[in-house]
């Protein structure tokens, strides 16, 4: 139980993807406009992280050590043609959002490195778990920071089903407080994503002395 704990907890704060491991950064900084594509984008993304660590994991015998690779590529490339289309049946307006980005999860860092360092070599429940805890560690860190740059950029929030959500008041405006239009730039989630490292290494002991 304690190792299934860690498999789960443990990329959410000592093994981030994201924020120890530096991987999965491209979309971290692409998809992090508004909240609504950040979330479907980290569904997306958990969901073909768990399938394909099961999958692999159920195949690790039989699949030849040369060719791993490519049957890992045919694998999470299946998957993700799957959630595209799931995507475009249900949330069409999100998936024009996202555009080439949800194909671009099969080039994920994170998918393929979890393949290679776990999946191949623990049973399907543990990869499971550990597809579910790095896909929840990357989905944290997404909505934090489409979080942050689209309630300082524009002053809303976007949720899957609810749409836009004014979470500024008006008064505010009228007393003078303008948007950051600086936040919605590709730029700021870089400089996000560095404040949240920061952050968490500061308050992090294990990270603080691996530093």
């Amino acid at each position: 139980m304690s190792k299934n704990s860690k498999l789960l907890t443990g990329p959410i704060n000592l093994n981030n993807p994201i924020t120890v491991q530096v991987l999965g950064i491209c979309s971290a900084l692409a998809v992090t406009v508004k909240l609504e594509p950040a979330i479907v984008m980290s569904i997306s993304v958990t969901a073909v992280l768990a399938l394909a660590n099961v999958i692999v994991s159920l195949l690790r015998n039989t699949i030849p050590s040369r060719i791993r690779i490519i049957v890992q590529l045919v694998i999470v490339a299946a998957l993700v043609i799957l959630v595209d289309q799931i995507l475009k049946a249900y949330l069409y307006d999100v998936s024009k959002q996202l555009s080439v980005f949800v194909g671009l999860i099969i080039t994920n860092c994170i998918i393929m490195g979890r393949l290679e360092a776990f999946a191949l070599g623990n049973k399907p429940y543990e990869s499971f778990l550990d597809g579910i805890g790095n896909g929840a560690g990357y989905a944290m860190i997404l909505i934090i920071i489409s979080a942050v740059r689209e309630l300082l950029g524009a002053g809303t929030l976007t949720l899957p089903g609810l749409g836009e959500l004014r979470i500024i008041p008006q008064s505010f405006y009228d007393f003078g407080y303008q948007n950051n239009g600086l936040m919605i730039l590709p730029p700021m989630a870089l400089i996000v994503v560095g404040i949240i490292i920061w952050v968490q290494r500061l308050k992090t002991r294990e990270l603080i002395e691996e530093a």
